[in-house]
């Protein structure tokens, strides 16, 4: 691959490294956003999120909604 891209070996290594770390800090700041809503009291029911869900699908398919 550096040969192909004419990038040294270190480069893309160093390049790899940084990707994973952006990937791994965008999960942990998803989570964290995800536990404050959690302590704020914003969050819906599993039961309330799949009404809404099959609500839409048959709005989709042409129901009434």
């Amino acid at each position: 691959m550096a040969e192909g891209t004419r990038r040294s070996r270190s480069f893309l290594a160093a390049e790899a490294v940084e990707s994973y770390v952006d990937r791994e800090l965008a999960i942990i700041e998803g989570i964290e956003r995800g536990l404050a809503d959690v302590e704020a009291g914003r969050t819906v029911s599993h039961e309330d999120a799949m009404a809404t869900v099959r609500q839409a699908i048959k709005v989709a398919a042409g129901g009434t909604a």
